[in-house]
């Protein structure tokens, strides 16, 4: 536990960048591979990578400190923007992925016809 506490920034950190990862892979899944699979594999990666460690991050750290830190705070944040303004950031980066993807799709089968 003293590891989490002791790096918990680079942690959340590396875990904001999986998640985001995550998140582009999903868009390429659905939309360049059209593949369910990947998809529901990109899902697992997010759920690993996003919210499930950075909630646990956050209780752990406030039990271990007995206090509601800027650590903490941070994770709080983050929680609240995923659930307010990160989903309408996400809708216009699916619609995004969706239209160049789809755009690159459409060119790949027309050289192929």
């Amino acid at each position: 536990m003293t590891f989490l506490v002791e790096y918990k920034w680079f942690i959340l950190i590396g875990l904001e960048v999986l998640a985001w990862t995550s998140t582009f892979f999903l868009f390429y899944a659905r939309y360049r591979l059209q593949s369910k699979f990947w998809f529901k594999v990109g899902m697992v990666l997010f759920a690993i990578t996003g919210v499930i460690p950075q909630v646990l991050m956050g209780i752990i750290n406030f039990i271990i400190k007995r206090e509601l830190d800027i650590f903490t705070l941070v994770i709080i944040l983050l929680i609240l923007y995923g659930a307010t303004i990160g989903k309408k950031q996400v809708k216009k980066l699916d619609v995004w992925a969706q239209k160049n993807f789809q755009r690159k799709n459409a060119g790949n089968i027309d050289k192929f016809s």
